[in-house]
């Protein structure tokens, strides 16, 4: 039977992970690659609040998106996991969409980082 010299231990679970700088950058990096596109946020903030939005409504509070991206933008969110497509089966046939429940966590940290742009110094060299 093979031994080590060292003792083996297993993080706790629930506990996350230590982060290195790299390791840090990379996770949010990889979050603004999924948040990134011109209309994402936007959508979002319509879905914040637990909202379900048929296509419709969604057209109808951006204007300026059109068709083809507005279904990109969803369907992008949605294999993110940030949206979910609600399907009821009925003629003629409606969709809604909403937020995940970790697309719904997103919130807070999307108004903490607008609340970070609003404090910022008129002039940014200023101590």
């Amino acid at each position: 039977m093979a031994s080590t010299h060292e003792k083996v231990g297993y993080a706790p679970e629930g506990k996350p992970p230590e982060h290195t700088p790299f390791t840090a950058a990379s996770g949010v990096e990889s979050v603004v690659r999924m948040l990134e596109g011109r209309w994402k946020l936007v959508i979002l903030f319509h879905l914040f609040g637990g909202k379900l939005l048929r296509f419709s409504d969604l057209e109808r509070a951006i204007p300026a998106i059109s068709q083809k991206m507005l279904i990109q933008q969803l369907r992008q969110m949605e294999s993110d996991g940030i949206v979910t497509r609600l399907v009821h089966h009925q003629v003629p046939p409606k969709v809604e969409y909403g937020l995940t429940a970790w697309g719904q966590s997103l919130c807070p940290a999307l108004d903490a980082l607008l609340q970070w742009a609003e404090a910022r110094p008129a002039d940014p060299d200023a101590p």
